[in-house]
């Protein structure tokens, strides 16, 4: 079994010491790294990146004093464009919600997530997959509704559908009977066309036009 390397990044200890006594337990986990700001956070990845190989992914809070988590998460997508970042946080409102998702962030889940839920989150991100909170979901949507409206063909919504449901390009192609280069080719296409920057910005898009939805 391959381990997911995973480093922690959050000013409180206590939540970092909390993370990870339940990720330790998982046999598939495994923690290289804690940070208790941003510009620690970087230091972290890139002395990791120097002696063995950058992690896989990044749970980050996006409230820190000094350099915070939105800033740090540009600048580690700007050094590292496969690391996977989840942004893990109190904060539901649609700026920092909508920030985190401007700035490349894999996925969301908020602080009042269970240990699974968390752990879960890592190994979705891990996979090149979107993990959004609900509640989050719902608060991106609506802070959206009144957009523009782009018009996609009928293979284009369902493989949006598809890219919604955290399906990886090769599930996507083996779903719809396509080669993994075309479906790979529609998802960054339906992107570009959305104006979007993120497969995780795709899955929010396709709940806030009901192409699917969240329970």
């Amino acid at each position: 079994m391959t381990e997911i390397t995973i480093v922690l990044v959050d000013d409180h200890a206590m939540v970092r010491k909390g993370l990870r006594a339940f990720l330790d337990t998982e046999a598939d986990l495994a923690i290289v790294g804690e940070a208790a700001d941003g510009r620690e956070a970087i230091a972290v990845v890139d002395t990791l990146a120097a002696q063995t190989r950058e992690p896989d992914v990044v749970l980050m809070d996006l409230l820190m004093p000094g350099l915070d988590g939105i800033s740090a998460i540009q600048q580690l997508r700007a050094r590292y464009p496969d690391l996977k970042i989840v942004a893990l946080t109190s904060s539901t409102d649609a700026a920092t919600v909508n920030g985190a998702m401007s700035a490349g962030v894999n996925g969301y889940l908020l602080k009042n997530a269970s240990p699974e839920q968390v752990a879960e989150a890592a190994r979705t991100a891990a996979r090149g997959q979107a993990y959004i909170d609900p509640q989050v979901a719902m608060t991106v949507a609506n802070s959206a509704r009144g957009a523009a409206q782009p018009v996609l063909s009928e293979r284009e919504t369902e493989v949006v559908a598809l890219v919604a449901q955290g399906m990886s390009n090769q599930e996507i192609a083996d779903t719809l009977f396509l080669s993994e280069r075309t479906a790979r080719t529609h998802v960054s296409h339906i992107i570009s066309k959305l104006g979007l920057n993120s497969r995780i910005q795709v899955a929010l898009w396709a709940i806030r036009e009901g192409i699917v939805t969240i329970s």
